[in-house]
């Protein structure tokens, strides 16, 4: 019966916060929609884009140039409204901002006004996934590395309080106050530019290796510099921040007395010091992901990364209204679904926080 009612309180729990999540996405979704449509107006000038092409077309039949110019104007108009009717243009943007709102949370988005992928198809969902999977690898590869460098750095430090690398870790703790990709220029101006033992950008070298390992080893090499910019840029703030939780916890009373029953200094980290400290750290660091997450875009444009950081950067230049969308529906998710892990391992690592409602006896 406890069992049963455990996981009911886990099912009630996640499907509340997964219903919180989705409607700040769908919320955040659909501003992004009359943000970028610039409340209709881009859709006025796609309308005026229809009518200058129908025009031009006919202008160009010399068949129809015979014509009165009252029947070529109505045959403009004619071909204007069917095109504004098949791209459901012809009716209040109000209307059509809901329309574009479900097909942009489905990424039923159709396709790009300008940009293509690299096989020259021209559907979103195609342009996009083809630069999920480089997004994915770089901050999932910068992310790990910093938690559980982060965690090891702090904890070795809190042994070792007031020591010229503490001190030093304090000093450097401001620095994360700039972006990562302030750090990125540095980087490539001195391993890129002067040193030359690493590219300047991109994801491989061109052309790509046709072998496995090879382009594995070519990979591994462009993701040093953005996963370094990106470490340097949030570690020393992190380490200072862990480090304190650490300090703090170790001056409980019950670490003295595990001290003096004579558990080692090691069971004592993993027990007492580290286990309570863990849900302090994963909201700290989700917040950091988010932070991480949305200076992506510049990220990816210093180092040339093919992600959708770089394709959203392309598409606003553009005026690409469906891969903008598109692009911000995949970050929402994306983030969302991060928050979401990260919560639900929040609740199952803090004892104090109640999965689910809990009866009170």
């Amino acid at each position: 019966m406890g069992s049963s009612s455990t996981v009911s309180r886990i099912i009630k729990y996640t499907l509340s916060r997964a219903t919180a999540l989705l409607l700040t996405v769908v919320l955040g979704v659909y501003l992004t929609i009359v943000i970028a449509n610039m409340g209709g107006y881009v859709d006025e000038i796609r309308i005026a884009q229809i009518r200058e092409s129908v025009g031009a077309s006919v202008a160009a039949n010399r068949e129809l140039q015979m014509l009165p110019a009252s029947e070529i104007h109505k045959l403009i108009n004619q071909q204007v409204e069917l095109e504004l009717e098949r791209l459901q243009l012809d009716r209040p943007f109000m209307l059509r901002s809901f329309t574009y709102l479900k097909e942009a949370l489905t990424l039923s988005l159709g396709r790009a006004e300008v940009l293509t992928s690299d096989s020259g198809s021209r559907q979103v969902r195609l342009i996009l996934l083809e630069r999920l999977p480089a997004t994915l690898l770089l901050f999932a590869s910068a992310d790990l590395i910093l938690f559980f460098g982060a965690i090891f750095i702090a904890l070795y430090l809190s042994r070792r309080y007031g020591s010229f690398l503490d001190r030093a870790i304090i000093a450097l703790a401001p620095t994360s106050a700039a972006p990562s990709w302030f750090y990125g220029i540095f980087l490539i101006l001195i391993f890129a530019a002067l040193l030359r033992v690493l590219p300047f950008g991109g994801m491989v070298e061109t052309p790509p290796p046709d072998a496995v390992l090879p382009y594995a080893a070519s990979l591994l090499k462009h993701l040093v510099l953005p996963v370094a910019a990106i470490f340097i840029g949030a570690v020393f703030v992190t380490i200072y921040s862990w480090r304190t939780f650490f300090l703090i916890y170790a001056a409980e009373d019950y670490v003295e007395m595990a001290k003096a029953k004579g558990l080692s200094s090691g069971a004592i980290e993993r027990r007492y010091i580290l286990r309570p400290a863990l849900p302090t750290i994963i909201t700290a660091f989700s917040l950091g992901i988010i932070t991480i997450w949305t200076g992506s875009i510049i990220l990816e444009i210093v180092f040339n990364w093919p992600g959708i950081g770089r394709l959203l950067f392309q598409a606003i230049g553009a005026f690409d209204t469906p891969v903008i969308v598109a692009s911000v529906v995949i970050y929402a998710y994306l983030l969302g679904l991060t928050v979401f892990l990260l919560d639900i391992v929040y609740a199952f690592v803090d004892p104090r926080v109640k999965v689910g409602e809990e009866r009170r006896q």
